[in-house]
């Protein structure tokens, strides 16, 4: 079926069609059309979904808790500073070992107030134990949303899940977009049946207990494990989901890396103006690609290593600033694979897009230029870059 969507509508729809039994959200700038949106669908019955109409995101999140505890399955949607209220909710999601999935559309955190898009507030939240799937487009976050539960439910996974995708740039954009049949959607997401839950008479359990020394490490030990376990079974839905829909999903997308020199690692909507600008430095005889990262937790290590290893120079674009003097969270990533895959290439970081700053084509092509100079000359100079930013030059 083919539609014209805004990102929002295509994960409102995504959630119609999985059906959970709970959904509890509050509104937040720019994923309120989300909730919104799906609570159409419960005031007519398109669903039967049980929608709790919280007076916050820390309660949104605790609710999503509660009902998968208790054996439901539970969705939620939410940005930014309503990330942030859900923080301390987040790592307890996790820990528990709940399957929640949640729509992330991701905004600049507070503060100054900003409502625009950067990746701060899935930044604050990467080490939190969730697996988090990053899409360029507003197929990709109907995609993503579609795959999340058989994801995070496998009985070797066991834990939530958050889909990303830029605020404004693609949540409120409309753009043609394939969807599956209903059927179909109900046919490969399935019925939610976990194994321990708490209105489970014949197993009596107890959820969120004191784990003192004597236990914790192991537990975290194994959620961790999870998370790594986690990164096969996204291969395997990834492929089922392609024999359906003929969409096919990786944990990075490789545009034109076959034969290229130089190359840029971003994630979400930025990939979209990077294929544009590969392309037309292709035109003029440079071996430009790009590497989309659409995984990144877990992320792919040795799979990363591997792709970027026959490169000259590499550029990473983080749309969050660390604040730390040493590189944006991708590029540490990125660095970090590198390394231990022994693949020693000259590789960069860019803070860009912070705020909601425009990110051009131009901007794009200097980062292009920069790559070709140090892939050259061997000299990467200062290895932690902006670009879009007004500054003084020192």
């Amino acid at each position: 079926m083919r539609e014209r969507l805004s990102g929002n509508e295509a994960a409102a729809i995504a959630m119609k069609q999985i059906n959970p039994d709970v959904v509890a959200a509050f509104p937040i700038t720019p994923s309120t059309e989300i909730p919104q949106y799906f609570s159409t669908f419960v005031n007519n019955g398109t669903v039967d979904t049980e929608f709790v109409a919280v007076e916050s995101e820390h309660s949104a999140m605790s609710a999503c808790i509660g009902a998968e505890a208790a054996g439901s399955r539970a969705m939620t949607a939410t940005s930014a500073n309503g990330l942030s209220l859900m923080w301390e909710m987040i790592y307890i999601a996790s820990s528990m070992r709940l399957p929640i999935v949640m729509s992330l559309v991701n905004r600049a955190v507070s503060g100054p107030l900003n409502i625009h898009n950067d990746h701060s507030d899935a930044m604050g939240v990467r080490d939190a134990g969730w697996i988090m799937l990053f899409s360029e487009n507003n197929q990709e976050a109907y995609d993503n949303l579609l795959m999340a539960h058989r994801i995070a439910e496998h009985k070797d996974v066991m834990l939530p899940l958050m889909v990303c995708q830029d605020g404004f740039i693609t949540s409120h954009s409309i753009e043609n977009i394939e969807l599956v049949e209903d059927e179909k959607v109900k046919e490969f997401v399935g019925k939610y049946n976990p194994e321990h839950y708490l209105l489970n008479k014949k197993e009596p359990i107890a959820m969120g207990p004191l784990d003192v020394q004597t236990y914790l490490f192991e537990h975290k030990y194994q959620q961790a494990n999870a998370m790594r376990e986690s990164k096969q079974v996204i291969k395997e839905v990834s492929e089922e989901f392609e024999k359906m829909t003929g969409r096919k999903y990786s944990f990075f997308e490789e545009y034109k890396l076959e034969d290229a020199e130089i190359a840029i690692v971003c994630m979400n909507s930025t990939a979209g103006t990077t294929k544009y600008v590969v392309d037309s430095l292709r035109e003029k005889g440079i071996k430009a690609g790009l590497l989309k990262i659409r995984m990144f937790r877990p992320f792919p290590t040795e799979e990363v290593a591997k792709s970027l290893s026959k490169l000259k120079a590499i550029a990473v674009l983080d749309k969050a600033d660390p604040v730390n003097g040493a590189g944006g969270a991708l590029f540490t990533d990125v660095a970090s694979s590198m390394y231990v895959g022994k693949a020693n290439v000259p590789m960069v970081n860019y803070i860009y897009g912070i705020g909601g700053r425009d990110t051009t084509a131009k901007d794009i092509e200097e980062v292009y230029e920069d790559l070709t100079e140090i892939a050259k000359t061997g000299n990467i100079g200062n290895p932690y870059r902006y670009f879009g930013v007004r500054r003084e030059e020192k």
